[in-house]
């Protein structure tokens, strides 16, 4: 290249790097000019610049104030399932509650105006302490044709004595039902007073059942399984209890949901 074609191409650069100056420069002043050098060493000192700036701006933290912002939002959000969760399951319960005291005032109010006119009903019903889900009940209406009717002339017994306690989960799940007195022998009455009745079990049962079906079946079943009062005395037999009762049937249960309602094998009981 000549030496005439340099220094051109030297004006070109000089011309350039003079005309790169910002407004940056312009109003930095002589003493800012001085201290920059060239145009070339301003134009690399604005480059580095721009790329400090920016490597500052990927290596900045995350600010404080939005880290616990995001957490805090993230916990709120699993605390407020939690407790939408819970407030289902209460919601759920009440629900069940509220079916089973509508069903069973229901009953109660259907049976006693039934048996309001009626000199002689079948059975009765009170409340034990008050509480709509403990019920007593008193059945009359025993065939008086059979041996137990007999038993019961003989013996001055004017009633057979029943409790019914509906759990929760009532009418979609059957009460329990046993015999508190007297001591019935057979008759399917079990250990402790506990009945062996299909209906009575959850596979047997039907939410459609009503207390006086559940009554009049046990009484139709009492005589058609033999049943007779127990004259042994007190010393030499159990008396029925609860806790029995409720032994017996969970063992009554399982054995029919093993072998179905079938006579199971004597083992078996």
């Amino acid at each position: 290249m000549s030496s005439r074609s340099k220094e051109k191409l030297a004006s070109v650069f000089h011309r350039l790097f003079r005309s790169s100056g910002g407004p940056e420069d312009a109003g930095s002043g002589s003493a800012s000019g001085a201290a920059a050098g060239s145009p070339s060493r301003r134009l690399l000192l604005r480059h580095a610049a721009s790329c400090y700036h920016h490597h500052s701006a990927e290596q900045q933290p995350p600010s404080r104030s939005g880290t616990p912002s995001m957490f805090f939002k993230k916990k709120s959000s699993q605390t407020s399932g939690a407790s939408s969760s819970g407030h289902e399951q209460n919601q759920n319960q009440t629900a069940q509650k509220s079916v089973r005291t509508r069903r069973l005032m229901k009953e109660l109010q259907d049976i006693q105006r039934a048996h309001q006119h009626k000199k002689k009903p079948a059975f009765t019903v009170e409340l034990i302490n008050d509480n709509l889900y403990d019920w007593h009940v008193r059945l009359y209406g025993i065939d008086s044709e059979s041996e137990l009717a007999a038993d019961m002339r003989e013996l001055g017994v004017a009633y057979i004595s029943l409790q019914l306690t509906f759990p929760e989960n009532f009418p979609f799940v059957p009460p329990f039902m046993r015999v508190v007195a007297p001591r019935i022998e057979k008759g399917f009455v079990m250990e402790g007073g506990a009945i062996c009745m299909e209906l009575l079990t959850p596979r047997g049962w039907a939410s459609a059942y009503t207390v006086e079906a559940i009554v009049m079946q046990f009484a139709a079943s009492i005589v058609k399984g033999q049943g007779r009062i127990s004259k042994k005395t007190k010393s030499s037999g159990k008396d029925f209890n609860r806790r029995s009762a409720e032994e017996s049937f969970r063992s009554l249960v399982k054995t029919h949901d093993k072998y179905g309602w079938v006579t199971p094998p004597l083992a078996d009981g």
